[in-house]
């Protein structure tokens, strides 16, 4: 029997806003507004986009036991595993890793914090709160030493990506000064809960609590914006107002997924999947020895992964103009046209394009003078033998078949790492001409009084 679909406190306001409403992992969201997904993805890469995000679950983990817990269910190394010489988790910091079962195959990926000693959030995909939560309580040794938490549909989550987000947020935080100015990557101060120890770190301008977390899927520059959902939609439009003149737009679905998907982010359950998590591109998320034969600690899956030796390979790609094919029923053929596989994700990037047979982004600072990407076709293929980056394959969907390239990495010169003292300047404020677009790049939908209005 098909499970009701549920709907995030934003629900009304997407419908209101005549966005296109899909069901996705069991919600009802916006797949894309009155703006379109082109100018959806293109808002995120030169000024700024907002997306309900509500639908993710959040689980806390809290007791002595916590560390030692979320260690052996977790693939990422806790003592090893933040920054360029992975030093131990602190206080304040958050990793991206995956949940595995006992056969080496992904339940879910996700994001743990440590927000203060012996107490985590974990997030994790729609729907995927329950079962994440009954892993941990499966294997939590001594029941009393920890506490595990769902919290499904009792956090308010809204992403808030683009090389503006951060010029925006000064506009509604509180003393964003001190709070933006050492947010690194993967980094975040405060907490959604009014009575928490640490909920005054980061006030909204109407006093409303909230977690600020230097995160999101979209390769971009941005954050990770929790409160109460009793504040969501109240927060939604104050910064929505606040970003009326920076560009910020609402976005939905269709340009999360191409916008992650040119960032060469996987998508869990679709890129990853009820097989062996090996030969990807996450591989960092598996905590390896120095030589890469054998694991730092003992988690679940551990083993499995170790006997395999025959696993099918992930390979990223992208293709040499904007055509695509349908994902659910296209193979990979290589070049003598036999198949090899199948794909996993096929999207396209409206953000890059090819020049003198190199990708470049609208985000580009080294890019041609007359460059204007016209869109590149990017995503995941699933096959037998392992692929070389450079190599040639093709996509066979029915009559249709295009060609695409196997690559390390998709779109460049993405802006999530950047140091944020430079991503706090409006554009023009320096030489970075990654950050200006050019005028057809421009969302022509803007935001305000509560409506998305033409401009």
């Amino acid at each position: 029997m098909q499970k009701e679909s549920k709907q995030t406190p934003l629900y009304a306001w997407h419908v209101a806003q005549g966005a296109n409403m899909v069901n996705f992992g069991e919600y009802e969201m916006p797949l894309w507004y009155r703006s379109g997904a082109k100018n959806e993805h293109l808002a995120v890469l030169t000024k700024a986009g907002l997306f309900d995000t509500s639908h993710m679950a959040v689980v806390m983990v809290e007791g002595p036991d916590a560390f030692k817990l979320i260690q052996f269910c977790f693939t990422r190394d806790l003592n090893a595993c933040v920054g360029r010489n992975r030093t131990h988790i602190v206080s304040g910091k958050c990793v991206y890793g995956v949940f595995l079962n006992q056969r080496g195959e992904l339940i879910d990926d996700a994001l743990v914090y440590l927000l203060e000693n012996n107490l985590f959030m974990i997030v994790v995909n729609a729907d995927m709160g329950g079962e994440i939560a009954q892993q941990l309580k499966d294997h939590a040794e001594e029941k009393d030493v920890v506490k595990i938490t769902d919290l499904t549909d009792k956090v308010g989550k809204i992403d808030l990506q683009g090389p503006l987000a951060g010029v925006i947020l000064k506009e509604v935080i509180k003393n964003a000064e001190t709070v933006l100015e050492d947010m690194h990557y993967f980094s975040f101060k405060g907490h959604f809960d009014k009575n928490s120890s640490i909920a005054d770190t980061v006030r909204f301008t109407d006093n409303t609590p909230a977690l600020l977390s230097r995160t999101g899927y979209t390769g971009e520059f941005g954050f990770e914006i929790f409160v109460e959902p009793d504040r969501l939609v109240r927060i939604w439009n104050m910064v929505l107002e606040a970003g009326r003149n920076f560009g910020l737009i609402p976005c939905g679905l269709a340009a999360r997924d191409s916008l992650r998907a040119g960032a060469a982010l996987p998508l869990s359950r679709v890129d990853t999947g009820p097989w062996p998590f090996l030969n990807h591109p996450w591989m960092f998320v598996l905590p390896y020895n120095e030589g890469m034969t054998g694991f730092t600690k003992h988690f679940i899956g551990d083993e499995a992964l170790m006997r395999i030796d025959n696993a099918e390979y992930t390979c990223a790609f992208a293709g040499f103009d904007l055509r695509k094919v349908n994902h659910d029923t296209a193979v990979v053929l290589d070049q003598k046209g036999n198949a090899i596989g199948k794909v996993l994700t096929c999207v396209t990037d409206m953000g890059i394009g090819r020049y003198n047979n190199r990708i470049y982004s609208i985000s580009s600072p080294d890019k041609p003078e007359d460059f204007e990407p016209r869109g590149l076709a990017c995503g995941f293929i699933k096959v037998k033998t392992e692929l070389i980056s450079g190599q040639i394959v093709e996509l066979k969907d029915g009559k249709r078949k295009i060609e695409v390239m196997i690559v390390d990495d998709i779109r460049p010169d993405r802006t999530a790492r950047r140091p944020i003292k430079k991503m706090m300047r409006m554009p023009g404020q320096d030489n970075d001409r990654s950050l200006k677009g050019s005028k057809s790049f421009i969302p022509n939908h803007t935001f305000r009084d509560g409506k998305i209005y033409n401009t």
